[in-house]
């Protein structure tokens, strides 16, 4: 019995890499219907006669589904300067569902170069504030040596987040221009079938593993349990348990070390106010539906 690492599925082929071998296996009947393995999957594994056969999944630290992938060490959080314009609301809101899903989020500014000096201006200080919050904060756009990013990537595995032409594609090319290939190498293997059959991947690109698909592509908060989402915040970290109430949601509560934080400028106000707005839609729909 071996242990490896699932780095790609299309259909029911399942490729298993490990330090010593790369092999294509088939999970048993019985695991198809109960919990059926997906890309980044820890398994077991041997081989019976000429082929081989997945024994086991082991367990998941996280698991997500668009794209579906488990055991994600980070999600690069791909946000433009320019074209489309750099926005804090997005860039917090893709925060809060990256740190909701239990995966490190890692700010990535994109278009840096087409910024000019005064909006360059706006957004560092913007960024400054995040980075005293704990955040690490890379940039990368044509002519930079992406060295840093680089280095985030490494041993890693990543998905990317971040709206359509905010440079996510770009960004891996840049980094490794083979990506586009191998990607393109297994659409044309699937040929017509590619809309329809299942296929998701883990591609090596700057010494890590990257989803060849962007995750989060959806801000619905809808399925996810928003009551201690300031446990799952880095912003708000050093301030959970000092409140006057251990049940503080720091909207309303007196004594609240989260909103003096705010007002000492040491989490962003838009941070605060888009985390404000979550956790009062959530109160309310629970109100609405009665679940109160």
């Amino acid at each position: 019995m071996k242990q490896g690492t699932i780095i790609k599925i299309i259909s029911n082929q399942y490729t298993i890499e490990n330090e010593e071998e790369k092999v294509v296996a088939a999970p048993r009947g019985k695991m198809r219907r109960s919990k059926a393995p997906m890309v980044g999957d820890h398994v077991e594994y041997e081989k019976v006669q000429d082929s081989y056969r997945i024994l086991k999944i082991l367990p998941r630290k996280n698991q997500l589904l668009r794209p579906t992938v488990a055991n994600v060490d980070q999600a690069l959080v791909v946000t433009s300067c320019k074209d489309p314009d750099f926005s804090e609301r997005l860039l917090n809101r893709l925060l809060f569902v990256v740190e909701l899903s239990n995966v490190e989020p890692i700010i990535c500014i994109t278009k840096w170069d087409l910024a000019s000096e005064q909006e360059r201006k706006t957004i560092e200080a913007y960024l400054a504030i995040l980075k005293n919050c704990g955040y690490t904060i890379v940039y990368s756009y044509p002519g930079s040596d992406d060295q840093a990013l680089k280095a985030v990537l490494k041993d890693k595995v990543s998905v990317l987040c971040g709206q359509s032409g905010a440079g996510k594609s770009s960004l891996l090319n840049r980094l490794d221009p083979s990506f586009q290939l191998q990607t393109q190498e297994i659409s044309k293997a699937l040929g017509r079938g590619k809309h329809t059959t299942r296929y998701s991947a883990l591609h090596e690109v700057a010494g890590g593993l990257v989803a060849d698909t962007p995750g989060f592509s959806s801000l619905d908060f809808s399925n996810f349990d928003l009551k201690h989402l300031d446990a799952h915040l880095k912003a708000f970290a050093p301030y959970i348990g000092s409140c006057r109430f251990a049940d503080c949601n720091h909207i309303n509560e007196p004594d609240c070390h989260v909103k003096l934080a705010v007002e000492e400028g040491k989490i962003p106000l838009a941070y605060y106010e888009d985390y404000k707005a979550l956790k009062e839609e959530s109160l309310n729909r629970k109100v609405f539906y009665g679940k109160e």
